[in-house]
């Protein structure tokens, strides 16, 4: 990424997506981010426009891959990051789970209703949030 912000290295569209729930991995109305799109439909763009393909799993089916996905202990920029609130009982690990992208030590690309637009949280901004309070694994 960019001395000048990590999202210089970015085109517009991937700047200036708008957040929409209902525009998730998978959902009808075409692909890509134009139109908005939620968490996990953004992070597959913006590493789709560094080359790296993800199939348009939602959160729990991501954490639970072994075919396309892997866990790694140390990110490193480009990894997929996710967080949730914990574990909810009756629902499978990683449900509803929030996805960015790692960008550089204690920095993570993400796009969310509060923010409206892509930001750059710390860990610990995102630690600070109950919807955000657990790191649930990075892959």
């Amino acid at each position: 990424m960019g001395v000048h912000g990590p999202l210089d290295d970015l085109p517009a569209h991937l700047r200036n997506t708008p957040y929409v729930a209902g525009r998730y991995p998978g959902a009808p109305g075409g692909e890509g981010v134009e139109g908005g799109a939620n968490c996990q439909r953004y992070a597959y763009a913006v590493l789709a426009w560094f080359g790296i393909g993800v199939p348009p799993l939602r959160s729990a089916e991501l954490w639970a891959d072994t075919t396309a996905t892997r866990r790694v202990m140390v990110q490193q920029p480009l990894d997929l990051v996710l967080f949730d609130r914990g574990a909810v009982p009756g629902l499978p690990e990683g449900y509803g789970a929030h996805v960015g992208v790692h960008l550089a030590p204690g920095r993570v690309l993400h796009l969310c209703a509060e923010a409206g637009r892509p930001a750059v949280w710390g860990y610990g901004e995102f630690a600070a949030r109950p919807r955000y309070a657990r790191l649930l694994g990075v892959g």
